[in-house]
C-alpha cells in the first residue's frame, strides 16, 4: 500500500463496520480496527467515504482496492461479565489486534462547553451506556487477565479524564496499574494523563508498574491550544516541558510520548520543528491527523473537516525522518499509542 493511500484511508475512512469498532470516547474514536498490509489501522467510520469494508476486503469505488486486509475478530473476552454483572467490554476494549485500552475515569473536569477539547467525546460513551464512569482496579485486573489468556493481548493503555486533584487522576491510574500487574505481571502498560502539579506522582506511576507514559499536549501553538483546548490551555507549555523532562528521567528515553494533531490550524513547519524539539528531549511526538467524529464540538458545532492529505503526508514523513535520525521508533515503545501506531501513518513512513 502506498503511503498516500494509507493517508487517504486515515482521512476519508470507510463505510461499513468491522467486528472491532467503537463510536465515541477519549481520543480518536468512531473508528473500525483492521490489519491493513500487516499493520494495525484504526480507520474512521464515514458513511460518505469512497472506501467500503465489505466484511473481508476494502473496496474503492466498488472495485477491490488491492489492500491486504485481515479482519480482527470480535474478542472472546467481550462475552464475559464481572461478578457484579458488568460486561467486560464496558471496562476495557480491544484496539487493533492486541492492545487493551481503557479510560479509568470517564468524566473530565474540562468537559464543560467552555473548557472542552473540541475533538474529544470522552463523556458521550458514558451517556450512551457503553462504559462505566470509574473502572475499579480489581475489575481491570480481571478483564486484563482474560484478554491476555483468551485473545492474546500484548499491551495495555490506560488513560483518564482529568480530575480536580493536583495529581490530575494519576493516583487512580497507579492503583489500576498495580492491580493489573499483580494479575498479569508481563503485560506492558502505558498510562496517560495531564502534567500533574506534583511531579513525584510520575515516579509513583513507574513504581506501580507502568512501563511508558503519554502526556498529551496535541499542539505546541498557544493560539491553537486556546481555540481547540481552552481548558487544557490553562496549563502552560512550560509545565508540559517540565513534566516531559521528568517523565523521560523516570521512564527513559522513547518511553514518553505526546500526541500532535495535524489539522488544528498550526503551521506545519512549526509543528515539525516542535516535534524535533520533543525528539531531542527524548519524547516521541505521535503525529496524527485530526479525525472528525460526531459527538464532538468540532463536528457538531464547528463543522470542521479532515486536514489536507498532502499536509498530513508531509508532516508525517518529515517527523519520521527526525525520529530515524535520532534512533527512535514507535515500535520500540513498550506500550501505548505510538507503539500501536494505528491512528496515524508514522510507522508506515519509518517512524
Amino acid at each position: 500500500m502506498s503511503v498516500s493511500t494509507r493517508v487517504d484511508l486515515t482521512l476519508l475512512g470507510i463505510r461499513g463496520r468491522p467486528p472491532v469498532s467503537r463510536t465515541a470516547g477519549a481520543g480518536p474514536s468512531a473508528d473500525g480496527h483492521l490489519m491493513i498490509d500487516g499493520r494495525a489501522a484504526a480507520i474512521p467510520l464515514n458513511p460518505n467515504s469512497p472506501f467500503v469494508f465489505d466484511g473481508s476486503r476494502v473496496l474503492l469505488d466498488g472495485e477491490d482496492s488491492g489492500l491486504e486486509v485481515d479482519v480482527i475478530d470480535r474478542p472472546a473476552f467481550y462475552d464475559l461479565r464481572t461478578a457484579e454483572g458488568v460486561s467486560y467490554d464496558k471496562i476495557a476494549r480491544l484496539h487493533g489486534r492486541n492492545v487493551l485500552a481503557t479510560t479509568v475515569v470517564q468524566t473530565c473536569i474540562r468537559y464543560g462547553v467552555d473548557d472542552r477539547c473540541r475533538f474529544c467525546s470522552i463523556e458521550e460513551s458514558l451517556r450512551s451506556g457503553a462504559t462505566t464512569a470509574v473502572k475499579r482496579p480489581h475489575e481491570l485486573a480481571e478483564v486484563a487477565e482474560a484478554a491476555v489468556r483468551l485473545d492474546g493481548v500484548r499491551q495495555m493503555v490506560m488513560t483518564t479524564g482529568t480530575s480536580a486533584g493536583t495529581d490530575r487522576g494519576a493516583r487512580h491510574l497507579a492503583r489500576c496499574v498495580r492491580a493489573v500487574k499483580a494479575a498479569v505481571p508481563d503485560l506492558p502498560i502505558q498510562v496517560q494523563c495531564e502534567p500533574p502539579a506534583d511531579l513525584a506522582v510520575l515516579t509513583d506511576l513507574r513504581e506501580a508498574g507502568a512501563d511508558a507514559i503519554g502526556i498529551h499536549v496535541e499542539s505546541l501553538d498557544d493560539e491553537v491550544r486556546r481555540r481547540w483546548m481552552p481548558g487544557k490551555a490553562t496549563v502552560p507549555l512550560a509545565q508540559y516541558r517540565e513534566a516531559w523532562r521528568e517523565a523521560v528521567r523516570v521512564f527513559g528515553r522513547n518511553q514518553v510520548s505526546t500526541y500532535l494533531i495535524v489539522g488544528l490550524g498550526e503551521n506545519p513547519d512549526e509543528l515539525i520543528a516542535g516535534a524535533a524539539e520533543l525528539v531531542e528531549m527524548g519524547v516521541y511526538p505521535f503525529v496524527v491527523p485530526f479525525r472528525p467524529h460526531p459527538g464532538t464540538l468540532a463536528v457538531d458545532v464547528d463543522g470542521v473537516g479532515p486536514p489536507d492529505a498532502a499536509t498530513v503526508e508531509k508532516v508525517s514523513r518529515e517527523v519520521a525522518n527526525v525520529l530515524r535520525m535520532a534512533g527512535m521508533a514507535g515500535a520500540d515503545q513498550k506500550a501505548g499509542c505510538a507503539a500501536c501506531g494505528a491512528c496515524g501513518v508514522l510507522q508506515s513512513v519509518g517512524g
